[in-house]
């Protein structure tokens, strides 16, 4: 483990020694700014400048033609970003399928996954997740012509943090259908046993479903080897994709003849897609569950990220990862909770995803000086600054300086 101080040396040494500080001359960082918000929109890398560009050069040069001669063709992009995410989750090539976006691919999943009968008629999440997860929950309660006052069960929180996992465990009840969770509270940074709970909840004979948009590409996953059922997540936080990337989805092949509970054209079996049949055929794998063709534009910029990743490896990003956060909540204990700061994240590494939340009553004034002096936070109501140190581009000394301009901001 390594030894800190609050040094300005220390950050030196860190970066000097830093085996990926290479990678960051390969993103676009804004022009005397430390950018700290990735676990919201990720930066723009050469890599995936270049493939974008690729594929912008395809449609001028190719016209319609792309979909077939692009290189990779435009009509097998959702199978071909599937196949190089994979990896990246403990997944096989086929259970993972790049479409739509985040919500979209949850309606599409839930849809299929929520099949209430007798007395299992609920679906089990939490009341500390992003409410767009809750909003689609709701929808899909009331088209099977249920209320979500009554079929929709939220795990509490105790402190307004963090989630028990055992009480999590402890509401799976006998009237439970199905269960949604995120893999990393958004707010606090709690990054949730993904294998244990999957194994409570089929103990249990329900099925489970993650949303790990706050963790794919910076903590490493297993979901097929965990058995999860299904899962979603976005690309355009730790994967770099740009600003509303196409989403991915990740159906564990036990459920590959399953019926899609939203169908469309691209779901179709793909050699016979074109014979232009009334009656819907999907293909027995995660590609069966398009709903529309592919975005291209949106989805191109992966092919120069994920390859990217694959380069570096998600186990030496989630190293670095860890280190970076590690050293962050040692400079707040050091300076900052003694003006009033609470660290508002799970200090054991494996409890804990890519950001630190720091609490503060006036954490809104403090992010808005933050954003004058071109420090690039977040906040998120009601007290919370998070903080987001992404290891292919930040250094320990934006960290130690972030630090730094905060109790210059206190203390002034």
């Amino acid at each position: 483990m390594d030894t800190y101080t609050v040094n300005h040396e220390t950050a030196l040494k860190l970066d000097n020694s830093d085996p990926l500080k290479s990678y960051r001359k390969l993103f676009y960082i804004p022009k005397d700014t430390i950018y700290l918000d990735g676990n919201s929109l990720g930066l723009l890398s050469k890599p995936a400048e270049e493939s974008l560009l690729k594929t912008i050069s395809e449609w001028k040069n190719l016209g319609i033609n792309g979909w077939f001669y692009g290189n990779p063709d435009w009509w097998h992009y959702g199978e071909y970003f599937g196949e190089l995410m994979a990896p990246l989750v403990g997944a096989k090539a086929r259970e993972v399928i790049a479409t739509g976006t985040t919500t979209l691919n949850l309606h599409t999943l839930v849809s299929a996954f929520f099949q209430p009968s007798g007395e299992r008629n609920k679906i089990l999440a939490d009341e500390l997740n992003f409410p767009t997860d809750i909003y689609a929950l709701e929808s899909q309660i009331k088209l099977k012509g249920l209320s979500p006052d009554k079929h929709l069960v939220f795990v509490p929180s105790l402190d307004g943090r963090m989630l028990d996992e055992q009480q999590i465990i402890d509401y799976m009840n006998s009237d439970i259908a199905l269960v949604l969770l995120p893999s990393v509270l958004y707010r606090s940074g709690q990054l949730l046993d993904i294998e244990k709970l999957t194994q409570a909840a089929h103990a249990r004979g329900i099925p489970i479903g993650f949303d790990c948009s706050h963790s794919v590409g910076v903590v490493p996953h297993k979901l097929h080897e965990w058995e999860v059922d299904f899962a979603i997540w976005c690309s355009y936080k730790y994967l770099n994709s740009g600003p509303g990337g196409t989403a991915f989805l990740f159906i564990h092949e036990k459920h590959f003849d399953m019926e899609p509970g939203l169908s469309g054209w691209f779901g179709y079996v793909k050699s016979k897609q074109f014979d232009m049949l009334l009656n819907f055929e999907h293909e027995k794998h995660a590609g069966g569950w398009q709903i529309s063709s592919s975005n291209i534009l949106c989805s191109a910029s992966l092919e120069g990220s994920l390859k990217m990743f694959h380069e570096v490896g998600i186990e030496k990003i989630r190293e670095k990862s860890i280190k970076l956060t590690d050293y962050l909540i040692y400079l707040a204990d050091e300076i900052l909770v003694k003006k009033g700061f609470t660290i508002g994240t799970p200090r054991v590494p494996q409890h804990r995803s890519g950001h630190v939340a720091l609490e503060h009553e006036k954490a809104d004034k403090i992010n808005q000086e933050l954003m004058k002096r071109n420090v690039i936070t977040d906040f998120r109501k009601p007290n919370i600054i998070r903080i987001a140190p992404i290891a292919l581009y930040n250094t320990y000394n934006e960290v130690w300086q972030t630090i730094k301009i905060i109790e210059a901001i206190i203390d002034e």
